[in-house]
């Protein structure tokens, strides 16, 4: 009896770890600068102002400025 405690406590520590691995694997999600804007209700110029500073990350595929949503939250917390 024992030994089938230590083998399902086991078992538990196990998942544990998948499911720290797994909740660390979020998709990255995308936003353009208007969601930016709607996300920290400052305005485009200010967002853009960030941008050319340095002291906002993102990307300028397709065009247009698109930007992490963790980049953005450091941003703020700054």
């Amino acid at each position: 009896m024992e030994n089938l405690d230590a083998q399902l406590y086991s078992l538990a520590e196990q998942l544990d770890r998948i499911e720290e691995k797994i909740d660390g694997k979020h998709p990255v999600q995308f936003l353009d600068i208007k969601q930016v804007g709607e996300l920290t209700s400052l305005s485009l110029s200010t967002i853009r102002r960030a941008v050319s500073l340095g002291s906002l990350k993102c990307s300028r595929k397709l065009g247009k400025l698109l930007f992490k949503q963790s980049d953005v939250l450091k941003w703020l917390d700054g």
